[in-house]
């Protein structure tokens, strides 16, 4: 078992999961054990889920992995995820898109990342939680308590969307809010999708099989 957050990175890098060097260094930068229930912090490094309450997890450490790996992130993307948890990956999406003097000037005064939380009192953990790596504070991350399937209009459009939650089909709200040259990274069933944003109405789809998740639910 792993018994510090570099032991962990190192077996998810030898395991092949993590490959970018920014993906690797926000992993070492952003310690698991900060979005651990305390019940847990034993198992903090461990290369699985961990239950955080209302029936939620803190996803498995290869999963998120794999995910952001995916996704593809960028200094100055605009991101949305759907499902802040305990606020681990949003952490770890922060750490990537932030440039080293916060938020591009281009944003025009918007966040980087807008993580959406349907279940208040995870929002408020995540909150808490990110609040230990000061993104909430300096305007990198804004967590809102609302829908996710539903997307968020009002920070939109989107260089990227994540969810950490599955259901039967990609909402069309999401597909909306995402550039062109964009990329969607989410549960579909038991599998990951990636959509890539070729045109107005156009997408290319890869899938990968075999993961478990959370179900992803509406209100």
């Amino acid at each position: 078992m792993n018994y510090s957050n570099s032991e962990l990175v190192e077996e998810l890098t030898e395991l092949g999961y993590l490959k970018s060097q920014s993906l690797i260094d926000s992993f070492l930068a952003i310690d698991r054990k900060d979005f651990v229930p305390e019940s847990l912090l034993e198992f903090a490094y461990y290369n699985e889920p961990l239950p955080i309450g209302n029936d939620q997890t803190i996803s498995q450490p290869l999963t998120v992995a794999f995910m952001l790996e995916l996704l593809d992130l960028k200094a100055g993307d605009k991101v949305l995820e759907i499902g802040s948890g305990s606020g681990w990956q949003t952490s770890l999406i922060a750490k990537m898109v932030e440039y080293s003097g916060g938020i591009a000037e281009d944003k025009d005064g918007r966040y980087g990342v807008i993580s959406l939380e349907r279940i208040d009192s995870l929002a408020q953990m995540a909150i808490n939680n990110v609040s230990k790596y000061g993104f909430v504070e300096r305007g990198v991350v804004k967590i809102i308590n609302f829908d996710g399937t539903k997307g968020y209009e009002t920070e939109a459009p989107f260089d990227k969307i994540i969810a950490s939650a599955s259901g039967k089909e990609i909402p069309q709200a999401w597909k909306d809010q995402l550039v062109i040259g964009g990329k969607i990274v989410t549960p579909v069933e038991e599998s990951i999708v990636v959509l890539d944003k070729t045109g107005k109405n156009e997408f290319q789809k890869r899938e990968f099989h075999g993961f478990a998740f959370v179900p992803l639910i509406s209100g």
